[in-house]
């Protein structure tokens, strides 16, 4: 008689499994469908890292992001994006205090833990440049001081498509700092329907307060540090790198991703592998998390754009050209 071959995990990745559980339940409480928009946000908070959700208005972007935030006992800010937005107005100033005869740095909203950026794209390049230092180093610098941020910060950012007016598209270095960029598409029949029951039962009472704090900061953080230990074999990582590497050698595409893509892929599959109850990454790990962490680090040929390819599509040609690791 065979016997049954069972896994034990090493690294304990249960409380990381019950989370995601209680945070879907919470999140699923308001938001109809978008799993994979959920899965997604808390995938990148437990990787340290920034989201960029882009949808037409009204497809609950913010509201999404205010619901996450809602999930999650950490510091919360929102700034809102526009023309006439100025760096200091994110990053903060220096301010002199009469009294003491000495300026005083006054801290702008971007100092928080989570920090929601609505219409990331309504305001301009010299705005956008404000973000750079502190996306990548989690510090910034104002007058030669440097002010690091706490722990966890992760910008979740939402825009809308580029060409809406007054949008300016992103710059490729800011862009490539965001782990995802989630496109959301409207909802079907039904789940419009659902939409419209639930905001009728819910009457006149803010969607905010359906939800409840599912996760402390310390155990965010404690989180955060688990998913690095998360096993990933050797041949899971040549996996990644040959996905990545045809994204430079493919015909159809002109702009390639770059070694950060190949870390980020890495630290999402073990992410992902933890959120499943599993402390290895398998295949299937990689496979979930390629498309919205690929789709804005690859650029099209002019030829293929005008066929209308999509990077959605080549991205999956791609994936069905790599042999999977068995």
């Amino acid at each position: 008689m065979d016997e049954k071959v069972s896994f034990k995990n090493t690294l304990d990745v249960s409380e990381i499994e019950a989370a995601t559980r209680r945070i879907m339940d919470e999140m699923g409480k308001v938001i109809v469908g978008q799993h994979d928009l959920i899965r997604f946000m808390w995938i990148a908070i437990l990787c340290d890292k920034h989201i960029l959700i882009e949808g037409v208005p009204g497809l609950a972007k913010t509201l999404a992001a205010k619901l996450m935030a809602g999930c999650i006992a950490v510091g919360f800010s929102r700034i809102q994006f526009t023309p006439d937005l100025m760096p200091s107005d994110i990053s903060g100033t220096n301010v002199f205090n009469m009294s003491k005869s000495e300026f005083q740095f006054n801290k702008g909203p971007v100092f928080s833990n989570l920090v929601l950026i609505d219409e990331i794209n309504r305001a301009p390049a010299k705005t956008q440049s404000a973000l750079f230092e502190v996306m990548e180093e989690r510090q910034l610098t104002i007058d030669g001081v440097t002010y690091p941020m706490g722990r966890p910060f992760i910008v979740m950012a939402t825009q809308n498509p580029i060409e809406h007016e007054g949008t300016y598209r992103l710059p490729e270095a800011q862009i490539d700092r965001f782990l995802f960029k989630i496109r959301l598409d409207y909802p079907s029949p039904e789940e419009e329907l659902q939409i419209l029951e639930g905001n009728h039962s819910r009457q006149n009472s803010p969607a905010l307060l359906q939800i409840q704090p599912v996760v402390e900061a310390a155990q965010l953080v404690r989180f955060q540090d688990l998913i690095p230990q998360v096993f990933i074999d050797e041949k899971i990582r040549n996996y990644i790198v040959r996905l990545i590497q045809h994204t430079r050698s493919n015909p159809a595409i002109y702009f390639g991703a770059s070694p950060r893509a190949s870390v980020f892929l890495m630290n999402a599959s073990k992410a992902c592998a933890a959120i499943n109850g599993r402390d290895f990454v398998i295949p299937e790990d990689v496979q979930s998390v390629i498309y919205p962490l690929l789709q804005h680090r690859i650029i099209l040929t002019p030829e293929k754009e005008l066929e209308g390819r999509s990077n959605k599509e080549v991205i999956g040609m791609i994936v069905q050209s790599v042999e999977v690791p068995r």
